[in-house]
């Protein structure tokens, strides 16, 4: 009772005399003000009249829902103005050209073993777009098949770069003639491309037995195997050979044309990614070589190119 006589704002006191309380007129509604933290509540505390049976309102009860209704207004309001806020931002812009994904295209790596251009001397280039550095290991290995690198020497071009060395055999001082030690420089050269540039496997023949990651396609030696003949002078003829490359195909092109008695004097290994190609200065008897000799040793290496590849045993 006090405190709904203190809450209705009347300038009575307590009175331990209901009886008077009860003969006094009808008290006005006077405010009963809560307040959250937020703008003050204002709700009307009525006391009723004389007649009506008194009821009081449980504070703790009002306070708990006032609360709640105050927070849910709150959190729409909060989540409409974060809606409108995201729907008003501006989109990630994209990348342009993928440059969020760049991907450094593996090169074709080359390697040239070339008779042609010194009398003295073999020259070897090599070129792995512009990720070759000194290639002091490839010196090294080199000089362990008994060779000397008399010379080396870098240029770039729109290619990359090019490493070039002049190799002589350490016993004589003269260029490499056997077919046998020019695959071994060969092989070696490509297992050093292997083993210090592994992405270089998925570009090479050799990656498949070799290297770390075989290449995704393989080449098909009907389609890729061309041998053609032609007239270069009156002392010797230019014979051109393209196929899948391999190991030791280098040795078994050479064994083939002296096999016909046609002499290999000069020429030009390339091996070019999963492709090879070989540039061979032959004659017969010191001529060149006649056009039906010349058909006979096209035959003879398209059919050993292109046969497929069984064991004897298997017979």
């Amino acid at each position: 009772m006090a405190v709904a006589m203190a809450s209705s704002g009347s300038n009575f006191g307590l009175y331990s005399n209901l009886k008077t309380m009860e003969k006094q007129p009808s008290l006005r509604a006077a405010p009963f003000i809560c307040s959250f933290g937020l703008d003050p509540v204002q709700l009307p505390c009525i006391i009723p009249r004389r007649s009506t049976p008194v009821i009081w309102f449980d504070v703790q009860v009002l306070v708990a829902r006032l609360s709640f209704y105050v927070l849910l207004f709150l959190r729409v309001s909060l989540s409409s103005s974060t809606s409108a806020f995201i729907s008003k931002a501006s989109p990630t812009p994209a990348v342009e050209n993928g440059s969020s994904q760049e991907t450094d295209a593996v090169p074709t790596p080359i390697v040239i073993i070339d008779q042609d251009s010194d009398p003295d001397a073999t020259i070897v280039e090599i070129t792995f777009g512009d990720r070759l550095g000194a290639l002091l290991d490839t010196m090294n290995a080199l000089k362990s098949l008994g060779l000397n690198v008399v010379k080396a020497n870098v240029y770039l071009d729109s290619s990359g770069k090019h490493n070039k060395f002049a190799i002589t055999q350490a016993s004589t001082g003269r260029k490499v003639d056997e077919p046998e030690l020019l695959e071994a420089i060969r092989l070696t050269i490509i297992n050093n491309l292997l083993e210090f540039h592994p992405e270089s496997s998925a570009r090479l023949a050799m990656g498949v037995a070799f290297g770390a990651t075989p290449p995704s396609e393989q080449v098909d030696v009907d389609i890729a195997t061309h041998v053609h003949v032609y007239d270069d002078s009156p002392e010797q003829s230019l014979l051109v050979v393209e196929t899948a490359d391999r190991p030791g195909l280098l040795v078994d092109l050479v064994k083939i044309i002296t096999d016909i008695n046609i002499a290999v004097k000069s020429g030009e290994f390339d091996t070019e990614g999963l492709l090879a190609k070989a540039k061979f200065h032959v004659s017969y008897k010191g001529k060149a070589i006649i056009k039906p000799l010349q058909q006979v040793l096209a035959n003879s290496l398209r059919y050993f190119l292109r046969r497929p590849s069984t064991e004897e045993a298997s017979f």
